[in-house]
């Protein structure tokens, strides 16, 4: 079971007016997702949607009427608070039972901060309060900090903390999991001795649904049953067979730098610049790197022992406009063909992980098809994202 959790609606801040329940149904399918969050379960007019549109079709698990996957009750929620002198703002991800599961915690959540804002509420709770608040109501709610290492908003960004334990205090022990985000990747995570009780799981975050952007990081189950207790019981027992991760140099933050200045630096080239922009003269935006780097206790490269595995994906569109010399991913040609190859192999996924190379080539072009090889043997280079940028997909002559 193909899994992406954490997803938004049209209700939240700078996300696609497209972000409705048919249209994330049928990207979703087309991606070869199965399960899908629903996000945004806080927001009035959106759980309205839900309530109208979806039916329990398993425990915990929903559907459109002739939809063509299934639905998990998420949201995301914003805390923002302070600390003595501290200003902490953290993302977390909450994964919901049931429909009246959500109804309390809404209930509840209401009497800190106004949901019907935003499809991602800000409320004036703690970490600690939060996770206090969401495991009175019931203990199978699932609760995991987002994006974990994203400079802004997150667990370990600039008004965050150093460690798990910091942020969720007494509760830390209800927490299972943290969500790696765009600009991490496990082995990037495993270098933080920390972190390791806890299970790493990969999501998209979208705010669009079109398939360059929905399922382009998810989590792979064999689970067996299909009900919401038995993927909140994979997650905390680290059964997850794989994750899905875009490269980490794809991600808006992986480097540092500054977005006005165009300059961006590896950990070792900020360091000697002592963090400061050679151009501006102001600190640079710190990167994931070098936060990973801050706390890393483990040299690059090492790897645990029995942890899942990990692919890295390009999603297919984007191979698709680099292989076609096309700019806009929206453009038709490039939506023409995705949707053409899509349909002949079921899903992007099966595409992308299980066709037969020498089928491809045959059907898809021979640039495509090695683009699509490169992919899957780890020969992409990246120009890594920095400060909102994002990462530039580079192939070698030999992909050609």
């Amino acid at each position: 079971m193909f899994v992406d959790l954490h997803i938004h609606s049209k209700f939240s801040r700078a996300t696609s007016e497209n972000m409705v329940l048919k249209t994330i149904d049928r990207m979703a399918s087309l991606k070869g997702l199965d399960v899908v969050g629903t996000g945004d379960t806080t927001h009035p007019k959106w759980l309205d949607e839900i309530k109208e549109n979806l039916i329990e079709v398993y425990d915990g698990i929903y559907q459109l009427k002739e939809g063509k996957i299934f639905f998990v009750l998420s949201v995301e929620i914003s805390t923002i608070y302070r600390e003595g002198d501290r200003l902490c703002r953290i993302h977390h991800v909450i994964l919901e039972p049931d429909m009246e599961y959500v109804e309390q915690f809404n209930g509840e959540l209401s009497k800190f901060g106004d949901l019907s804002l935003d499809g991602r509420p800000v409320v004036n709770l703690t970490s600690q309060e939060l996770v206090e608040l969401a495991k009175e109501i019931d203990e199978w709610c699932e609760i995991f900090p987002a994006h974990a290492w994203t400079p802004h908003y997150s667990i370990f960004g600039v008004h965050g903390y150093d460690s798990m334990r910091e942020c969720y205090g007494k509760y830390v022990n209800k927490v299972y999991a943290l969500e790696t985000g765009l600009s991490s990747d496990p082995p990037m995570n495993w270098r933080v001795s920390k972190l390791d009780r806890f299970t790493l799981v990969s999501n998209s975050d979208a705010h669009s649904p079109w398939p360059w952007r929905l399922g382009r990081e998810a989590n792979v189950f064999e689970l067996e049953d299909l009900s919401y207790r038995e993927i909140v019981r994979s997650i905390r027992g680290g059964k997850i067979l794989f994750t899905i991760e875009t490269y980490p140099e794809y991600g808006k933050y992986h480097f540092s730098g500054h977005r006005e200045c165009g300059l961006s630096f590896s950990p070792e080239e900020e360091k000697a610049l002592e963090y400061i922009c050679p151009r501006c003269g102001r600190p640079l935006t710190k990167g994931v790197l070098r936060r990973v780097e801050e706390l890393a206790d483990r040299p690059d490269h090492y790897r645990p022992k029995d942890r899942p595995k990990y692919y890295h994906l390009i999603p297919l569109t984007e191979l698709i406009a680099k292989s076609e010399g096309i700019s806009s991913l929206s453009a038709r040609r490039v939506w023409d063909i995705y949707t053409s190859i899509v349909r002949k192999y079921c899903s992007e996924y099966a595409v992308l992980l299980d066709v037969d190379i020498n089928e491809l080539r045959k059907n898809v072009g021979v640039r495509l098809a090695k683009m699509i090889e490169a992919v899957r043997e780890d020969r992409v280079k990246l120009n890594p994202g920095y400060d909102g940028v994002y990462g530039e997909i580079i192939f070698n002559e030999n992909t050609h």
